[in-house]
């Protein structure tokens, strides 16, 4: 009795406490003001992991153009109104939305060189997060989650980072919408549209952005007049004199127009259906970065403040448009980050209501925020092909190739990928003789256009070019674990001779003309660029050995020609297993690697020749060392099955050669290994 009655106050003290805990626990946490140091030390950490991210070698193939465009504006102070970076096609009227943007980058390089590359990307990015962060706190995120949620998305954001016209475009959307956010949150600055829209019509064509984001506003001035600090009509009166500011550039009506006419004509071209950024997101290069989770999380959060009864109408309208549009179109990823950065912060705000007490603290969050930070980069920054680095990417730009030309006086009409037109522009302006003939605007006629973007996989459509131009010079580029048919018709065709060749670029020239005596000193007798006919070449010195010398030599005198000469040295280690030299050949892959780390099939190549030599446990180790790198391809479970035959785990090496059929049933090798172990009894 008395233990019962004694018990019962306890009870009731407890209840008190247990209620605050409860309320504390529902209400939210408090915000950081900016002059708190926990807030700074994590802007400190997230300017740190932004800058991590858009430190990436440079391979951008547009970035030599446009730094030469800008190079000549400042030496003639006049915008270029006429093509003068290919040769068909020069002195023809050209529209340069991007001429802004090429005069505010020429300094950066001109002063600081390749470090002042890299100077443009951080300052750039950084503003853009920075102004998203502003964002995030106006509307009402002012903890440390917009500065976590910048770095997380700066991870996607990267890929769109290079010195490109769209970094001031993401500039001026980041600050387009924090004037709109600033009507609803605080005073109206409308008109400060008018001057984003200037200097978005001088550097990029998705100036209609701004307008995008400004009706969603309208719509939502209309519907909730008592949410903005205006009314609807000062924005109206704002879109209207920023549509006129559109106009104030040098090509008038020409230059706004752009968008639509690639809307309109543009998007049904051949040549722009092969442009990779113009196609829909590539998963297998985006699923370690946050990409997917903003593609799907966002909607959700949308779809949250809907049934919370929050529903806001601008990210409602917002939200499907950056998301489809990313989805669609890996351009539109760079905006999608700049959009969703203050949304998704303010939305995951609200959420934290419910966060444990101790996170009230400012420097436990601050902690916590930095902690996740390497977390949420760590996949992405570790990637092989994509490392933390201030270099240029060498074997993305033909240097060697017009190293090449410039040592043996080539010129002449040049056939070029547009990649690398940039580049070609770059080195050899204004020397018309030796100007690219595509640009990195896909420059000519439509007819031109169609030709070009046929004749890399159909023959016919390359003759009916070649007909038309004569070319005297082709500079192709290439990868030998990728089918090129247009290089191997190049290989084939006796008008042309290949005189230089590395692991990037194949350069041809006519071998009647003018650059006949160039030809018939400089052309390779054996050795062609194409991968059928590198693989008919394989098959032939196989089965005569007097020809391995001859190719030796030639593989030594690519070698000697460029720095990027990784394929040459495989080929000779190929060589060396003809000849049975295997320790040759295993040093030679091993300096191929040294040149080029990321060299496709050269760790497999080493495991086959451990399983020659009668080391399977080596050679499993390259074999998963080739996976780890380059990713998983067909033909792993086959060399998987391999290893496990020669360590005598038949059952095991059944079950990998079943699994590589499974993937790829065309495989006739595991095919023929299975059937021989099932031969053997082995099921």
């Amino acid at each position: 009795m008395t233990r019962g009655t004694a018990s019962r106050p306890r009870a009731a003290k407890r209840t008190p406490r247990a209620a605050r805990a409860r309320r504390t626990a529902a209400e939210p946490l408090p915000p950081l003001p900016l002059s708190h140091p926990a807030l700074w030390l994590v802007a400190l950490a997230a300017l740190t992991g932004v800058m991590l991210s858009v430190t990436t070698p440079l391979w951008d193939p547009d970035v030599w153009q446009h730094l030469l465009v800008g190079k000549v504006i400042w030496a003639q102070h006049a915008i270029p109104r006429v093509q003068m970076w290919s040769w068909p096609n020069w002195g023809l009227p050209e529209v340069n939305y991007a001429w802004g943007f090429e005069t505010l980058l020429w300094p950066f390089y001109r002063l600081g060189g390749l470090l002042g590359l890299f100077a443009w990307r951080w300052v750039w990015t950084v503003a853009v997060f920075a102004l998203g962060w502003a964002t995030a706190r106006r509307m009402g995120a002012r903890g440390v989650l917009p500065l976590l949620f910048a770095v997380a998305l700066s991870l996607f954001y990267r890929g769109r980072s290079m010195p490109r016209p769209e970094n001031v475009a993401a500039l001026l959307l980041a600050a387009t919408l924090w004037v709109l956010e600033s009507r609803r949150t605080g005073r109206a600055r409308d008109l400060l549209l008018v001057p984003i829209a200037l200097v978005w019509a001088n550097t990029h064509l998705t100036w209609y952005f701004e307008f995008l984001l400004a009706g969603a506003y309208l719509l939502d001035a209309h519907l909730h007049p008592q949410s903005h600090a205006a009314p609807a009509r000062s924005l109206w009166i704002a879109c209207g004199l920023a549509a006129l500011a559109l106009l104030v550039n040098p090509f008038g009506l020409s230059a706004v127009w752009e968008p639509f006419d690639y809307f309109l004509h543009g998007r049904h071209e051949l040549i722009y259906r092969s442009i990779g950024e113009l196609n829909p997101v590539d998963w297998s290069v985006n699923w370690k970065n946050v990409l997917p989770v903003v593609c799907a999380g966002w909607p959700l959060l949308v779809i949250a403040r809907l049934f919370r009864r929050r529903l806001d109408v601008v990210e409602l309208l917002l939200c499907p448009f950056f998301v489809f549009g990313t989805l669609t179109s890996q351009r539109i990823m760079g905006p999608l980050a700049v959009a969703a950065l203050p949304f998704v912060s303010r939305d995951v705000a609200e959420w934290t209501w419910h966060a444990p007490a101790a996170l009230r603290s400012p420097w436990a969050r601050a902690a916590l925020a930095i902690a996740a930070m390497p977390l949420l980069g760590a996949m992405e920054w570790t990637r092989p092909e994509v490392p933390i680095a201030i270099r240029i990417d060498r074997w993305r730009y033909p240097i060697a190739a017009c190293d090449f030309m410039a040592a043996e006086g080539i010129r002449g009409r040049m056939y070029n990928a547009f990649d690398h037109a940039g580049y070609i522009a770059w080195r050899f302006w204004p020397d018309r003789s030796r100007l690219p003939f595509m640009d990195i605007h896909q420059s000519g006629t439509p007819r031109d256009r169609d030709l070009y973007a046929l004749a890399s996989s159909q023959p016919d459509a390359w003759r009916a070019l070649d007909e038309e131009h004569h070319f005297e010079t082709i500079m192709l580029p290439r990868d030998p674990n990728v089918p090129s048919p247009l290089l191997d018709a190049v290989d084939a065709d006796s008008t042309w001779a290949l005189v230089f060749v590395d692991d990037m670029n194949a350069l041809y020239v006519r071998r009647d003309g003018p650059l006949a005596r160039v030809a018939e000193r400089d052309r390779y007798r054996l050795l062609p660029a194409g991968t059928g006919s590198l693989d008919a070449l394989g098959a032939r010195v196989t089965a005569d050995s007097t020809l391995r010398p001859a190719l030796t030599a030639e593989l030594r005198r690519a070698i000697a020609h460029s720095p990027e000469h990784a394929e040459a040295i495989a080929l000779l280690a190929n060589v060396a297993v003809l000849d049975g030299r295997w320790d040759e050949a295993r040093a030679r892959l091993n300096e191929a690697l040294r040149v080029r780390p990321l060299l496709p099939r050269a760790h497999e190549h080493l495991g086959l020749i451990d399983l020659q030599r009668g080391h399977p446990a080596d050679a499993m180790r390259e074999f998963r060392t080739e996976w780890r790198l380059m990713g998983w391809s067909h033909g792993f479970d086959f060399r998987a099955g391999q290893v496990y035959e020669a360590q005598g785990d038949l059952h095991r090496a059944h079950d990998a050669y079943t699994r590589e059929l499974r993937r790829t049933p065309a495989y006739q090798e595991a095919r023929d290994s299975l059937q021989a172990l099932e031969a053997r009894g082995v099921r």
